[in-house]
């Protein structure tokens, strides 16, 4: 099983993605469900072409917290 972490950032048009441990990984969409949608078939797809290549896949080396600061 592979585990990866997603980053989504809002933008002016929408939302983008993007996978850390998979350079060149990403997507956009105007929403972020879209966006998700569209991520998760770009990493299927980037996993896909690296399998027929016989690339191994990165292995997860990011991880990522939410902290909530009171000020």
């Amino acid at each position: 099983m592979l585990k990866y972490l997603i980053i989504f950032e809002k933008t002016e048009t929408g939302f983008s993605a993007y996978v850390p441990d998979l350079p060149g990984c990403i997507a956009t969409g105007k929403t972020k469900t879209i966006a998700e949608k569209h991520i998760i078939e770009a990493i299927q797809f980037h996993l896909e072409g690296m399998k027929e290549e016989k690339i191994k896949f990165p292995v997860n080396r990011t991880d990522a917290e939410t902290f909530v600061f009171t000020v």
